[in-house]
């Protein structure tokens, strides 16, 4: 990858790594919907997969 510069250990050591703190929440956040979106799938057959679907469709006039 590339080689950190004292510069970066000096900021890692003052603020922590955030780098590695935002992937850390980014991979949680990624965790939680794919469960939600699992249990939502599995309980709700009949709901539509986008938001903008109608449950009905539509009658002919």
């Amino acid at each position: 990858m590339f080689q950190q510069t004292p510069v970066y250990d000096r900021l890692v050591a003052e603020r922590g790594d955030v780098p590695v703190q935002v992937r850390g929440e980014a991979d949680r956040i990624h965790r939680d919907l794919a469960q939600i979106l699992r249990q939502t799938s599995t309980s709700q057959p009949s709901a539509p997969q986008n938001v903008f679907d109608p449950k009905v469709p539509p009658t002919a006039p």
